[in-house]
């Protein structure tokens, strides 16, 4: 089944744009942690999946909804435990992971309920980060992570090279693997890891069982 080619908005973000290049055409995904469905939403246009969406935020719940998707609220720590197993083909994580409480546990629940998990995050070993902290003694504010530390939600920070002994640990195959750097251009794919880790603002990871 052939996806359908429609335009995409200018001020979609670039890793989502990453997220729908690994989404196969016509196939049943759940986005955790989904916000205003802006991925569902570039999913649905760009490769005519089957949509579902679980957000913690009532506005976000809200926007989705009226954006004609299909997203319930919920809580990616305690409700994807309620999903049966193998109910999607691809259970997808954007920006979340440093979010929720338990992060390996969600992980786990997404490998489970789905055939395969797309992670995305900030690479909180990013040259920038590290010289921040080095330099001013501070927690960083970037344009990936731009709240203050007393006001972000974000609890579990992780570098690209945590996230990689995180799925070793746990038996989670990484398929595919995107590093994006500062201006959202990849970076090669040979690289070695330790490239990525400290150029890599934000990365996206395909797993599978």
């Amino acid at each position: 089944m052939n996806a359908p080619q429609r335009s995409v908005d200018n001020a979609t973000r670039v890793d989502h744009l990453v997220i729908a290049e690994l989404v196969e055409p016509g196939v049943r995904v759940l986005d955790v942690g989904c916000g205003d469905g802006g991925l569902l939403s570039l999913l649905e246009t760009t490769r005519g999946v089957d949509g579902r969406g679980i957000e913690i935020s009532q506005k976000g719940v809200n926007e989705s909804v009226a954006r004609g998707l299909s997203v319930i609220q919920g809580n990616a720590d305690t409700d994807l435990v309620d999903y049966p197993d193998n109910a999607f083909d691809y259970v997808i994580l954007s920006q979340t992971l440093q979010a929720t409480h338990r992060p390996r546990d969600v992980i786990e629940q997404m490998l489970r309920i789905g055939d395969k998990a797309i992670v995305s995050f900030p690479n909180f070993g990013h040259w920038r980060m590290r010289g921040m902290l080095m330099l001013n003694g501070r927690m960083p504010v970037t344009r990936n992570l731009p709240q203050a530390w007393y006001e972000t939600q974000n609890i579990h920070f992780c570098t690209i090279r945590d996230f990689i002994d995180l799925c070793d640990e746990m038996g989670a195959h990484i398929e595919r693997g995107v590093a994006l750097n500062g201006s959202g251009q990849r970076i090669a794919l040979n690289a070695p890891w330790w490239f990525w880790n400290l150029f890599g603002q934000q990365a996206v990871f395909l797993l599978s069982h």
